[in-house]
């Protein structure tokens, strides 16, 4: 991944006694991240078993996305903002508890309403670590070397992408949904065990002010880079969320079919994270439009030919590669437009991040239970477009502006 170095703000690293290089803690904040993404997406591809199985619709079951998504839009920058005094170390921990919890709770889940509990909690734990990442990687490494840090930390993201939705199909197939949630917990105890090896001592930190959120979302490039990602995002999650019925039910493919249609979704992804990062070093806005027009793309097959396993399978993987490449180009966009903002402005993209994926389950879960797989995803593709289209006009302008102005 192509990261710009974030700004420290005061009191989050001294320029004169710069950090040594912790690369092990860095290692299990990864660990980390790999394990909560991969926690927050067991739902995708176990939605057809825990719908059976809790007696509701699969619309029902998706707003476990949901929930974790809304909680965590609220817990980031409440976590950023309040946490100061308290020491990081202690709040990874918890943080990674959290994990633990919500994954034991999923697994004995007897109700929508214990599950939708659970996944509330897995949301204030992925909420909080994704506002905390920036002020963590300035304490673990000398500021040069934040960029790589902040890859490493990241790369959790894009190894979860491509493992949690297919390993979560195979394994509710072999062991039962509940069985593999009690598995995620299971790597979240490792995770935390790791880390409460080798996290050093963090000290307190003074946490971004209101002041500075109100000015990074009053930065037209800024707002711009939130409008895209709601509308890019949402429309994505409303489709994503309900693939695995699409494929069940469209081109009619068997479980052990699904799980490599996931998995080459997921490889998909890390391959266009690659790709997306040297685009964005040219042009943020061409490589967010492009990755979302590319969704549009793979949308239409599959609303259109869909009924082919061979177009469904095809699409699935290119859809898989443009969304691998939409949040690194939108990290790169946000890191431009606000370099002096770096801390309040990202902590918005995380909030906008997860207000989208908790507003396109919603959205989803209504249409698929109202109109059936393939209407959800005729929805997927028109807001993907609509979001591609406002990045290459008001962000194309914007760029053009800030490079007569350089």
């Amino acid at each position: 991944m192509d990261f710009a170095q974030p700004v420290a703000s005061p009191g989050l690293v001294s320029e004169i006694d710069e950090p040594r290089a912790a690369w092990p803690a860095v290692l299990s904040l990864s660990f980390g991240v790999f394990g909560l993404v991969t926690a927050e997406f067991l739902p995708v591809s176990l939605l057809t078993p825990m719908a059976a199985e809790l007696g509701v619709s699969n619309g029902t079951v998706g707003q476990a996305i949901t929930a974790t998504a809304v909680v965590a839009a609220i817990a980031g920058p409440l976590l950023v903002l309040l946490s100061g005094r308290l020491d990081r170390r202690l709040i990874v921990w918890v943080l990674m508890g959290l994990l633990v919890l919500s994954s034991l709770l999923a697994a004995t889940a007897n109700s929508v309403g214990m599950l939708l509990l659970a996944r509330a909690l897995l949301g204030f734990a992925l909420g909080g670590f994704w506002a905390m990442m920036t002020a963590l990687a300035l304490r673990l490494v000398p500021s040069a070397e934040v960029p790589r840090a902040m890859s490493v930390i990241v790369m959790g993201v894009s190894l979860a992408t491509v493992v949690a939705a297919p390993l979560g199909a195979a394994l509710g197939e072999w062991i039962g949904w509940r069985a593999t949630f009690l598995s995620a917990a299971g790597l979240g105890l490792a995770s935390l065990a790791v880390q409460f090896a080798v996290l050093p001592a963090l000290p307190p930190t003074a946490p971004p002010s209101i002041k500075l959120f109100r000015a990074a979302l009053l930065r037209p490039a800024v707002a711009i880079g939130l409008l895209t990602v709601v509308i890019v995002v949402s429309g994505h999650f409303a489709g994503f969320t309900f693939i695995r019925p699409f494929l069940e039910e469209v081109p009619r493919l068997e479980v052990s079919t699904i799980s490599l249609a996931l998995l080459a979704f997921g490889l998909g992804g890390f391959l266009g994270n690659i790709a997306a990062g040297a685009v964005a070093a040219r042009s943020p806005a061409w490589a967010v439009g492009s990755a979302s027009l590319l969704i549009g793309a793979a949308a239409i097959a599959l609303a259109i030919a869909g009924t082919s396993p061979a177009v469904a399978f095809a699409a699935t993987a290119v859809w898989g590669f443009a969304f691998g490449g939409f949040p690194v180009s939108t990290s790169i966009w946000n890191a431009r437009a606000a370099p002096d903002l770096a801390e309040s402005a990202g902590a918005l993209l995380s909030s906008a991040f997860q207000v989208a994926i908790a507003s396109g389950a919603v959205i989803g879960g209504l249409l698929i239970d109202g109109m059936g797989p393939t209407g959800v995803i005729v929805y997927a593709a028109a807001a993907v477009v609509l979001g591609g289209l406002v990045i290459l006009v008001a962000g194309r302008a914007s760029e053009r502006r800030r490079a007569v102005l350089a």
